[in-house]
């Protein structure tokens, strides 16, 4: 009998040995499966959290910043003590006693999930949700794998690194809503300031919303967010990491340091025009600009920015005063353009005058809109841009997308042609109307007779007075008579111009499309004696760790003598002084040398200044985005257009504290008296002027009139 028993005893430890060592097996296999795509060693040596790529200004500003995840990475010596004490006391206040697994939450929450017959306590340590916010492939789901996974990466962080790398890592990677991670990117987007700056009830908000952001946000749930925080102080007092006073002081505090909507970045445009050539240029770096935390360097000036949209937006505001009187004056078009059949007149008027939101479906016939660049001539380096209006912001960027006719700013690619063939400024044509041949909206040929814009004819006319004048008829009569207009087209594509200008007669008056980008690089051609120089915004990209991945530099290409572009820059500079020009000068009290040229459209749909001194060169553009519409009978480039480039050359100038300086003038260039009524060489007996020319050019005849 005893035989018998201690045979089954024998039976039964080696059936529970096998049934143990199978179970051992089948868990250890299991575990095996499950580590397979888990972070490998590697992996965890080598953490590497995507990081918030950021657009700088020339002078140091964040212009924008682009992420899919807002993260910016910041060390733990540069977090203050209580935004560590807030973390550990609400999420872990045993973080720096165990390793990785806290046994005696497990035991609690075993004991509260049992009794209550259901998922109401969780044990998971600080590591652990770092190691669920880190590596994908733990998972999110509630589930007994997940939960071996976490536990199981929990571990090997623990003994990879040490707890204040791990402190680091979590404080840096935790979710805080609102497509913010980290303390850095969740302080800036709630109290724009640095952590650095985290006062105590900030941090304990700032913690408080990590068990759900959505729930407990403070932009949009306050109630919930104060009530979230004074939890988290009150777990920082129990833990005495302070004291009762502080939390009944912390406590009592509301929420005014809270920013409610983002604050958009710097010079949108400008930035949208960067991020579009970034993408261009991820691929050839093999980076990614929304995960990388690249640096990247640009040409933007952030003070000359200020004065562009302060002074767009001041021409804006009087360009649409006079815009909204010409619709409201006239019932039909009124009527066509403010739908007024689907929304009330009053309704539209009140919100055309900014006293209500534009309605979108109304912007691009009822609002007036703008485009302006400022660029370093010698280098080509934008400075500024606006490409809409400030207050309408759109993705439509007008200064590098919107091709619109220039008007007489084309004018000078005409005149420029005709000096680089050897024409003097003193080359007299006849101010008298002519035919010209061309397309209508239909594609058929018809006759057109051209007029000057203040339909004035007269006599003999030299290229001086006939730009100074912005005269329509010297322009064409310069294409009939001197230079073909296939050569004025390669002139303009020469200086940058992209667009597909027609080589037909109109082109003397600026018919075809431009984009204002375009040209005013190519009006800063004349500035840098004529040495055209592409436009470019970015001058380096850094990696996070401050490397320099690539480096960019100006793009140039002498495409006119320096004669030439003297001579037309001096042209212009008649235009600016006593031309259509003017008041720069008069109203506006920009007095440095400068030159520039005035644009206008058929029936006024576009108004433009183009112009430049030897320190920038700069075009603005104002129009209605529906092209058929006009901005009003009067409103030409002088008076459209000029107020906001002469009023951004004046303080540009001034914040930069430049001094007055000439134009260089090149050698081959001389200077002659002549007759002023035969442009001939001077008698005695003349009426005497002194003028330019490129040597050689100049008159070989004595004055025969005197």
């Amino acid at each position: 009998m005893y035989n018998l028993q201690k045979t089954n005893r024998t039976k039964i430890f080696f059936r529970s040995l096998w049934i143990t060592l199978a179970v051992g097996f089948a868990l250890l296999v299991y575990l095996i499966i499950l580590a397979q795509d888990l972070p490998s060693l590697e992996q965890l040596e080598n953490y590497d959290p995507d990081l918030v790529s950021r657009i700088y200004s020339s002078d140091g500003e964040i212009l924008h910043e682009l992420f899919l995840q807002k993260r910016v990475f910041v060390e733990l010596d540069s977090i203050p003590p209580h935004m560590k004490q807030a973390v550990i006391a609400s999420e872990d206040r045993r973080f720096y006693d165990h390793w990785g697994l806290s046994l005696r939450s497990v035991a609690r929450a075993i004991v509260v999930n049992v009794l209550s017959l259901s998922y109401r306590q969780g044990f998971s340590t600080l590591t652990q949700q770092l190691a669920r916010n880190l590596y994908k492939s733990i998972g999110f789901e509630d589930s007994i794998t997940r939960k071996i996974k976490e536990v199981i990466t929990a571990i090997q962080i623990e003994r990879t690194y040490t707890k204040d790398e791990i402190l680091e890592m979590y404080v840096n990677t935790v979710h805080f809503g609102h497509g913010t991670y980290g303390v850095q990117a969740a302080s800036k987007r709630f109290f724009g300031k640095d952590i650095s700056k985290i006062t105590y009830d900030e941090a304990a908000l700032l913690v408080g919303v990590l068990p759900s952001p959505a729930h407990y946000s403070p932009i949009r749930h306050q109630d919930k967010a104060i009530t979230r925080r004074n939890v988290v102080l009150r777990l920082m007092r129990d833990q005495n990491f302070i004291t009762q006073n502080q939390y009944t002081e912390f406590r009592s505090k509301n929420l005014d340091s809270v920013l409610g909507e983002p604050v958009s970045g710097k010079a949108p445009y400008f930035t949208e025009y960067i991020r579009r050539f970034l993408e261009i240029e991820d691929e050839t770096l093999d980076v990614n600009i929304y995960r990388d935390g690249l640096k990247i360097y640009t040409t933007l000036n952030s003070k000359l920015q200020d004065i562009a949209e302060e002074m767009v937006m001041r021409s804006i505001e009087k360009n649409q005063s006079v815009f909204n009187q010409r619709v409201f004056n006239d019932e039909e078009e009124f009527s066509r353009l403010g739908y007024l059949g689907m929304y009330p007149e009053d309704t539209v008027k009140l919100m055309m005058e900014g006293k209500l939101p534009l309605y979108k479906d109304l912007r691009k016939q009822l609002l007036v809109q703008t485009a302006f660049v400022a660029i370093d001539p010698s280098t080509g380096q934008i400075l500024a841009m606006v490409g809409g209006r400030p207050d309408y912001h759109d993705q439509y960027n007008r200064a590098t997308q919107a091709a619109r006719q220039p008007g007489s700013v084309f004018k000078p690619f005409v005149y420029t042609t005709a000096i680089d063939n050897g024409y003097p400024v003193t080359k007299q044509l006849l101010n008298q109307p002519v035919v010209l041949n061309v397309q209508n909206s239909t594609g058929e040929w018809v006759k057109w007779m051209p007029r000057n814009y203040d339909e004035s004819t007269g006599g003999l006319t030299t290229l001086r007075e006939g730009l100074r004048r912005s005269l329509n008829l010297i322009s064409v009569r310069i294409i009939q008579e001197m230079v073909p207009a296939i050569e004025v087209k390669k002139t303009a594509q020469r200086m940058g111009i992209s667009t597909d200008i027609r080589a037909v007669d109109a082109i003397a008056l600026g018919t075809s499309e431009v984009y204002p980008l375009e040209i005013a690089a190519a009006y800063a051609t004349f500035a840098n004696e004529g040495v055209y120089s592409r436009p470019y915004g970015v001058t380096r990209i850094e990696d996070r760790y401050g490397n320099t991945l690539r480096e960019y530099y100006p793009d140039q290409e002498e495409v006119l003598s320096k004669e030439t572009a003297y001579l037309m820059t001096n042209l212009m500079q008649t235009v600016l002084d006593r031309g259509t020009g003017g008041s720069a000068r008069w109203k506006y009290h920009f007095y440095h040398p400068a030159a520039g040229k005035t644009g206008t459209t058929q029936g006024f749909s576009d108004a433009w200044f183009v112009g430049f001194s030897p320190y920038f060169a700069a075009g603005t553009w104002f129009g209605i985005d529906d092209y058929s519409i006009s901005l009003g009978k009067g409103q030409s480039g002088n008076v459209a257009a000029l107020p906001t480039w002469a009023r951004f050359m004046r303080e540009a100038h001034k914040n930069m504290n430049y001094s007055k300086k000439d134009f260089t003038v090149p050698d081959g260039i001389i200077t002659t008296k002549i007759c002023s009524v035969s442009k001939k060489i001077s008698t005695s007996a003349c009426p005497v002027e002194t003028e330019i020319f490129i040597a050689g050019t100049e008159p070989t005849q004595v004055c025969l009139i005197h």
